[in-house]
C-alpha cells in the first residue's frame, strides 16, 4: 500500500531578519541610466554585477599585465573577422595591449579575401548545392602558394601569409591581422586541421607543407603560453582548435619547467561550449588564476572590451 503524505506544515519555520541576512547586490551596486557623454560615463554608468563587473575586471587585468611588460594573447576563431573586428584587433595590437595572436586555420582565408577584395564570406548554402562551396580561385591559389613559400623559407604559416599580404598589392592590407602582425613583428600563429579549410580542396594545397608549418607555430605559441604567468589569455570565438592547442601548449609548456599559473583566461563567445569552459576557463587555473565567461555576440562585446581598456589606459 503507498505511503500517504500530508501537506507540510510552516509553523515552526525559522526566519532571520533581513538586515542580518548576507546580500549580494547593494546600492553601490546598481546600475544608473545613461544620459549621454563620453564612453567613460557609459562605463560607469553599468550596474557593478555579472558580467558588467567582469568586464572591468577583464580589463583592469589587462592594463595590469601590460604596465608590467607581460603579455595579452588572442587566440580567436574566423568568425570575429567574419563581423568586422579585424580594426579593432588591429588597433590593440598598433597600442600594445595585444602581444600575441593565435588563430585557426579559417582566419587566414577570410582575412586574406577581406585585405584583397575587402569583403568576405561565401553562401555557403547556396554554393554547396551547386559543388562551388570554397572554389575561389585567388584564394586556393595565392593563400596555399603563400604557406608552401613561405614554408619553405622556413617559416610557420602566420607569418608566411602575413607576409605575402603585406608585400603585395593588397588594396585593403590596412585591414589584415596578419599583415598587421608582420608589420608589427608580433608573433601570430596558424593552427590548422588539415581538411577543416576550403583552401585544402585546391590542387595547390601541400599537405606536409601546410603540417609543418602550422607544427612550427604550434611551438612558436608554446613559447608564447610558457611567460604566461601574471599575464592574459583571450578566447574569441574558437570553440574546438584553439581551446585544445592551447591545452596542449600549457601542458607542454610546463612539462618542460615553465611556472605557469596565476594568470587570466577569458572565453567570449555566444555560447559557452564544453571545451572552452574546461580548456580555458577551469583547467588552467587550478594552479592559480582567474577566469572570466563573457557570452554574446562578438561584435558587440569584444568592441566594448576594447574600449574599457583604451578608457582605462
Amino acid at each position: 500500500m503507498s505511503k500517504k503524505y500530508a501537506p507540510t506544515s510552516l509553523k515552526d519555520i525559522k526566519t532571520v531578519k533581513l538586515k542580518h541576512r548576507k546580500s549580494k547586490v547593494r546600492l553601490n551596486d546598481l546600475g544608473a541610466p545613461f544620459a549621454g557623454g563620453d564612453f567613460k560615463k557609459f562605463l560607469s554608468s553599468l550596474p557593478n554585477t555579472l558580467a558588467a563587473r567582469n568586464l572591468r575586471e577583464i580589463a583592469d587585468a589587462v592594463i595590469k599585465a601590460r604596465k608590467a611588460d607581460k603579455p595579452v594573447v588572442l587566440g580567436m576563431g574566423a568568425h570575429p573577422i567574419k563581423v568586422g573586428l579585424s580594426p579593432i584587433i588591429i588597433n590593440l595590437m598598433e597600442n600594445e595591449i595585444i602581444t600575441a595572436v593565435a588563430m585557426n586555420g579559417a582566419c587566414i582565408v577570410h582575412d586574406f579575401e577581406l585585405s584583397l577584395i575587402g569583403r568576405t564570406s561565401e553562401d555557403v548554402d547556396i554554393e554547396l548545392c551547386k559543388g562551388t562551396f570554397g572554389m575561389a580561385k585567388e584564394t586556393g591559389k595565392e593563400l596555399n602558394q603563400a604557406v608552401n613559400n613561405g614554408v619553405r623559407d622556413g617559416k610557420g604559416i602566420g607569418k608566411a601569409v602575413g607576409d605575402y599580404i603585406l608585400k603585395n598589392k593588397f588594396p585593403y592590407k590596412k585591414l589584415s591581422v596578419l599583415a598587421a602582425a608582420s608589420r608589427l613583428n608580433i608573433p601570430l600563429t596558424v593552427h590548422v586541421a588539415i581538411g577543416a579549410d576550403i583552401i585544402h580542396m585546391h590542387p595547390e594545397a601541400n599537405g606536409s607543407l601546410i603540417g609543418e608549418g602550422t607544427m612550427r607555430d604550434f611551438r612558436l605559441f608554446t613559447s608564447i603560453v610558457s611567460d604566461l604567468k601574471n599575464a592574459v589569455y583571450i578566447n574569441l570565438g574558437s570553440a574546438v582548435i584553439m581551446p585544445e592547442v592551447f591545452l596542449k601548449a600549457l601542458n607542454l609548456a610546463r612539462n618542460i619547467g615553465h611556472d605557469v599559473k596565476d594568470f587570466t583566461t577569458v572565453n567570449m563567445d555566444f555560447i559557452q561550449h564544453y571545451r572552452c569552459r574546461e580548456n580555458i576557463l577551469r583547467r588552467p587555473i587550478l594552479k592559480g588564476g582567474k577566469s572570466y565567461a563573457l557570452t554574446g555576440h562578438h561584435e558587440i562585446m569584444f568592441p566594448l572590451l576594447a574600449a574599457a581598456v583604451m578608457e582605462k589606459i
